[in-house]
């Protein structure tokens, strides 16, 4: 026969482990409070933007649609050069950095919306300033190196990266590291609550004796502490007391 478990047996089972459950949120909250602000490097982005358009040569033409399909397909191409270490390595050089092609690819992100000939050149790093010019270095570098690498001449500067006076990081979030925190600590205290439930194998109650040894209950023994035989002594003197005195008035009156 298969075992069931009530609500009432899992909200009396969390109401008995609350100061754990309790204890273990309070304990993941702090820690990743810790951690976001004391031990994780806070990490600053900034964003360059250039747009793929027509050559030069041809600016007073009107844009149509199979060029603008074309533009739009070449920007898979730009995204997949701009990485590579033909423009990566001229980068590093530019600015002195102390990586290699690979490490700064891991700092630059590149994205474009979809049918849209805008691309966006997003770069991290913990030094927000050194961001803002990995942004900018990597989209003038592309702009100069392109015509050379593909033979066109359709990319142009949308927008550079500016440093902000009072940059904000971009991670960690502590607000939402200790939000997890509180959700990580309440699921491990939830389950470490049932677990200890679970091997607790101590017999507590009528239904554990019947549900363990198999065998009806015919009474039960209440417990007394000394605390409820004092009380119960001064119960029983102050009746005693009492009925003497009403027999002693009785003979009195007599």
């Amino acid at each position: 026969m298969e075992e069931t478990i009530s609500l009432k047996e899992i909200l009396q089972v969390i109401k008995k482990r609350l100061l754990l459950i309790m204890v273990l949120m309070l304990g993941a909250s702090l820690a990743a409070a810790l951690i976001s602000y004391f031990v994780l490097t806070p990490t600053y982005e900034n964003s360059s933007q250039f747009i793929v358009n027509q050559s030069n040569s041809d600016q007073a033409a009107q844009f149509t649609q199979t060029e603008l399909r074309t533009n739009v397909e070449l920007i898979n191409t730009y995204n997949v050069i701009i990485k590579s270490p033909r423009i990566l390595d001229t980068v590093v050089e530019k600015l002195n950095l102390n990586m290699s092609s690979g490490q700064l690819s891991e700092k630059i992100q590149v994205a474009s919306s979809e049918n849209s000939q805008v691309v966006t050149v997003t770069a991290t790093d913990p030094d927000p300033a050194l961001a803002t010019e990995i942004a900018n270095t990597t989209v003038e570098v592309f702009q100069n190196e392109i015509p050379d690498i593909m033979n066109v001449d359709n990319v142009s500067i949308l927008s550079e990266a500016q440093l902000a006076e009072n940059p904000a990081p971009i991670a960690p979030n502590p607000i939402m590291n200790i939000a997890i925190g509180l959700i990580l600590g309440a699921m491990i205290g939830v389950a470490l609550a049932f677990l200890l439930e679970y091997l607790d194998n101590t017999i507590k109650t009528e239904q554990d004796i019947e549900k363990q040894l198999q065998i009806p209950v015919l009474g039960v023994i209440s417990h007394i502490d000394d605390k409820d035989m004092h009380v119960e002594s001064k119960v029983h003197a102050s009746t005693s007391s009492t009925v003497r005195s009403e027999v002693n008035g009785t003979q009195k009156t007599i």
